[in-house]
């Protein structure tokens, strides 16, 4: 399907798709990371709760790779008992 055939309802899906794939992508990151594979749901909700504390409440912040670096990084000091 092309781009230019695409209804609000194809973006509503290709949304919800790619927000599940981000989702996978930050479990294996905490994961790789040292999260214990039994506490990766644990660990998404303090990380998403991280970073407002460690990065701001600007919702207009850059969120690169050192920015989620810098969160893991805190997350690991904040909640040492969600790692190996």
């Amino acid at each position: 399907m092309s781009y230019e055939n695409y209804k609000a309802d194809d973006y509503q899906e290709e949304i919800k798709d790619l927000s599940m794939q981000l989702a996978d992508m930050l479990s294996a990151a905490l994961y790789f990371a040292g999260v214990k594979k039994a506490k990766l749901e644990e660990a998404i909700d303090a990380y998403l709760d991280d970073m407002d504390e460690t990065l701001g409440n600007d919702e207009n912040a850059p969120m690169g790779f050192d920015e989620i670096v810098k969160v893991i990084k805190h997350l690991k000091n904040s909640r040492a008992d969600l790692f190996v």
